[in-house]
């Protein structure tokens, strides 16, 4: 059995939408809805190799009709979950928002912090999270059930929505990760993420004392179930696909009962990792498109002159990424059934609200590294990374005569961060500083890293300006960075995360990881290629001016006057 597509409808827009040929009054108009859509992990490159393959309603309803910067870039060096959406989210860098990783020390209790858990406002109606069950290493990180928005430094876009549009706006956003929903909601939203240890839609305390019936109608119609004892398998035949004869590469994770070979299967659903498997397929995404559709259904969203705002991201290309690479067969089809539950998702805005007054704007929270073995069998240079040979080489003993030890003095590494044990450091009388400079200099030298940058170098400006530099400095927040930055060389990344070894992995300032899409489509965009490079920090603010609203209190991006040209109140 395949997975369920739900193509109950099909995308139908008029030819005078598609020529953007409305009104000056109905182009000047506010739209009733903004949809900002986030895919994690689509690179920018893999619409263009898949686009042959689309549907007429999803990716090509965006193609055909948007406004495609062809050449985005995130500007940050950590190109991870939370810091990607947090940057679509603000028009900011992490140095501003404050998202600098999924996961950071916090010096004040000495642990670990994810980077949305908040333990004043704890889970709804929930059994606990069941840690055994969790595999997203940042997940498993946090010590608190609990989560919001808190650690957000800076106003959305949706939180100035909320603020600059009279009529109270409806403001959502859904996602199966907990911080792709979160962090699009704000301050002001409301934020609804899939709990695979619960199998359902979940949100915190921060949001609401209890659940809308409509959201435990959904969790109780059985959607989650539906998958039990069904296979994920290809949905085309199998010759129609770049790598279909790919099915079964020693890189991939053999992800227990899952496999590397289609058809992948799900098994049932008392089995311990069944919801885990859903995330790990095109599942995850279908859930989440539809669980939205009940959303714009019940809390009648785009259904007056009010401009409303909802954010789906999609997670399931980063799972699949992670475990198969971004190109194998798996993430080829995942692709091709994103298109079409995405496709899905816009035939009902359409049918509820009308893509004509609905702004779409679709981008990626960040891009992803080819797996290495893929790479080496082309003849590029590629590898894992473990910390754990900082033993095995010189800076063991450069660090151990003149400080009189090594990995002592590292407290922790959290990606892409080396925290130094400063208890340690002041029981033994070392100046951090002097410490951090000097395994910066030593981390250097090792196979695999090609920068490393202490924060004290960084604060003192001491750094020669490249582009990596900067990148690395718009990443930089004083008190959740840590005491060095570590840049892998091209190709090179961690591939063991609390023992989950993954096929492929992403976080680094190199062009595969900061290249993303970015489309606009909506009332008075003229659909066109625009090839300038542009930066995502450039989004917010640009939708910001398209509603005739102040921009998030942080932004530091342009505005794409492009975006604009067709506005007749500009």
């Amino acid at each position: 059995m395949q997975i369920s597509t739900c193509l109950c409808t099909v995308l139908m827009v008029t030819a005078a939408t598609l020529a953007s040929g409305a009104s000056a009054q109905d182009i000047s108009a506010k739209p009733k809805l903004v949809l900002q859509i986030t895919v994690d992990q689509l690179r920018g490159d893999l619409l263009f190799r898949n686009a042959a393959h689309f549907g007429d309603g999803g990716f090509r309803y965006l193609l055909d009709n948007g406004l495609y910067f062809t050449d985005a870039h995130h500007r940050h060096a950590n190109t991870e979950t939370i810091v990607g959406h947090t940057t679509l989210a603000t028009g900011t860098d992490p140095a501003v928002h404050g998202m600098v990783a999924n996961v950071w020390f916090d010096r004040k209790t000495g642990q670990p912090n994810y980077n949305v858990q908040d333990g004043n406002y704890a889970l709804l109606a929930h059994a606990g999270i069941d840690q055994s069950t969790e595999i997203d290493p940042t997940q498993r990180a946090a010590t608190t059930d609990g989560r919001s928005p808190s650690a957000i430094l800076s106003s959305t876009l949706s939180d100035e929505i909320a603020i600059g549009i009279a009529g109270n706006p409806k403001i959502f956003a859904v996602s199966v990760k907990d911080r792709g929903a979160i962090s699009m909601a704000g301050h002001t939203g409301t934020a609804y993420w899939f709990s695979k240890s619960e199998g359902r839609f979940v949100t915190s305390s921060y949001y609401m004392d209890a659940y809308p019936d409509w959201v435990d109608a959904w969790n109780s119609t059985g959607h989650v179930l539906s998958y039990a004892d069904t296979d994920w398998e290809l949905s085309d035949a199998r010759g129609s696909y770049r790598f279909g004869d790919m099915d079964d590469m020693e890189w991939e994770t053999d992800f227990p009962g899952f496999g590397r070979v289609f058809p992948h299967p799900f098994g049932p659903a008392s089995q311990k990792y069944y919801t885990t498997l859903l995330t790990l397929s095109p599942a995850g995404d279908e859930l989440t498109a539809d669980f939205a559709k009940s959303l714009i259904d019940n809390e009648a969203i785009g259904t007056d002159d009010v401009t409303d705002y909802l954010a789906v991201s999609f997670s399931s290309t980063d799972y699949v990424g992670h475990i198969f690479g971004p190109s194998s067969l798996e993430a080829e089809d995942n692709l091709r059934r994103l298109d079409r539950t995405l496709s899905d998702l816009l035939a009902h805005v359409d049918q509820k609200v009308g893509l004509d007054r609905t702004l779409v704007v679709l981008s990626a929270d960040h891009g992803a590294a080819e797996v290495p073995g893929y790479l080496k069998s082309l003849g590029i240079p590629a590898s894992y990374f473990s910390f754990d040979d900082i033993d095995k080489r010189e800076a063991a003993e450069t660090l151990t005569r003149e400080f009189g030890a090594a990995k002592e003095l590292i407290e922790t590494f959290s990606q892409p961060y080396v925290y130094l044990n400063e208890d340690y450091l002041e029981q033994n009388g070392l100046e951090k500083e002097d410490v951090a400079r000097t395994l910066a200099t030593e981390l250097q030298k090792m196979p695999g890293i090609a920068q490393a940058v202490s924060s004290e170098d960084l604060r003192a400006g001491a750094v020669a300006q490249t582009t990596i530099s900067s990148a690395i400095l718009a990443n930089f927040h004083p008190e959740r960075s840590g005491d060095i930055y570590v840049v892998f060389e091209s190709h090179w990344f961690v591939g063991d995360f609390d023992g989950l070894q993954v096929a492929s992995h992403h976080g680094s300032p190199w062009s595969y990881d900061t290249f993303v899409p970015l489309i606009f489509a909506g009332p008075g965009i003229a659909p066109s290629k625009v090839a300038r490079r542009v930066e995502t920090v450039d989004l917010a603010p640009t939708v910001a001016a398209y509603l005739g609203i102040k921009p998030p209190s942080g932004a530091r991006g342009q505005v794409l006057t492009e975006v604009l040209a067709g506005r007749a109140d500009n």
